[in-house]
C-alpha cells in the first residue's frame, strides 16, 4: 500500500548544510520560521493555537537519499553502530522526522518558532501541540542511551571570530557561528566525521566547513574558537581562477576585511 503526502509547508532559517543542525533542537537557541502554503485554509487551521508554548513539527528529510538499518550516533563515544529504530538518524527507511519546537507566535501563516533542529527548505507534514502530561516522560529509560553521558561543551567565540561569523553571513555565505556552536558544542570531536586536524604547537585544532577553516582551543569543557580563515590558497583567490562552488568573491572579500591592503 502507498501513501502520498503533500508539505503543508516549509522551514526558511539561516541554517542551509546540515552540519549546522543541532543533534536535538533543546542545544540550541536557534530562529527559524515556518511558512505555511497559501490557499489551503491554514488561516483556520492555526486558530486557538496562540498560547501554545511548544509544537510537535512533522517534517520530511529532504536530504536523504537512502536508508540504513544500521548507523553510528554522534553521541556513541565507543563508535559502534546502533540499529537505525534507536536512533534520531534521518537515514530511515521513510525519511520522516519529529521535532518538539519551541513557538514564538504567530503572524498570519508565519510561525515563529525557536530552539529548532532542522534545515531551511524542510517541508513539514503536520504541527501538533506538545502537551506535556502525554508527551513528556522524563524517567522513561533509552535503552543504550543510558549508559552514555551527552556531551556538552561550552563554546565561545573571541571577537575576531564573532565578527568574522557575522562578516561572512551578512554576506550570503553560511551560519559559521551556529555551526561551532554545534559541531563543537554538542558532539564528540570525532576526526572520522570531522573534517578535524591534530593539536599544533599552540594547541589549537582547526576545523573544516565547506570552504572555511575554525580554529579553536580546548580548555575543559570550554571550546574557544579564536579565528576563521578561508579554506582557499592565495593563488587560489586570484581573479582569473576557477569558481566551481562559487564563494570566491565572498573569501576574497572576507581575506581583505581581516587584512586590510591586501
Amino acid at each position: 500500500m502507498k501513501y502520498e503526502f503533500e508539505p503543508i509547508g516549509f522551514i526558511r532559517s539561516t541554517v542551509r548544510y546540515p552540519q549546522e543542525a543541532p543533534r536535538q533542537g533543546v542545544l540550541t537557541d536557534h530562529e527559524a520560521v515556518i511558512e505555511l502554503e497559501k490557499g489551503r485554509f491554514f488561516e483556520e487551521a492555526l486558530s486557538d493555537l496562540e498560547g501554545v508554548e511548544r509544537i510537535w513539527i512533522i517534517f520530511v528529510c529532504h536530504l536523504v537519499r537512502s536508508w540504513k538499518p544500521k548507523v553510528r550516533p554522534p553521541v556513541d563515544g565507543n563508535g559502534g553502530k546502533r540499529g537505525v529504530f534507536s536512533t534520531r538518524s534521518p537515514h530511515r527507511p521513510n525519511p520522516i522526522g519529529i521535532t518538539a519546537a519551541k513557538l514564538d507566535g504567530i503572524d498570519n501563516l508565519t510561525l515563529r518558532v525557536s530552539q529548532i533542529d532542522l534545515l531551511s527548505g524542510t517541508p513539514v507534514l503536520d504541527i501538533k501541540p506538545y502537551i506535556p502530561f502525554a508527551d513528556a516522560f522524563p524517567g522513561a529509560r533509552t535503552g543504550w542511551r543510558d549508559e552514555i553521558e551527552s556531551p556538552r561543551t561550552r563554546v565561545f567565540l573571541s571577537d575576531a571570530a564573532a565578527a568574522g561569523a557575522e562578516f561572512i553571513l551578512r554576506r550570503g555565505g553560511p551560519d559559521i557561528a551556529e555551526f561551532c556552536r554545534t559541531q563543537l558544542g554538542t558532539r564528540l570531536p570525532d576526526p572520522d566525521r570531522m573534517r578535524l586536524s591534530a593539536c599544533d604547537g599552540q594547541g589549537l585544532r582547526t576545523l573544516a566547513f565547506r570552504t572555511w577553516r575554525i580554529r579553536f582551543s580546548q580548555d575543559g569543557d570550554r571550546i574557544t574558537v579564536r579565528d576563521i580563515l578561508s579554506g582557499y590558497a592565495p593563488e587560489e583567490l586570484l581573479t582569473d581562477a576557477e569558481d566551481p562552488v562559487g564563494d570566491k568573491e565572498l573569501h576574497r572579500e572576507f581575506t581583505k576585511n581581516q587584512y586590510p591592503g591586501l
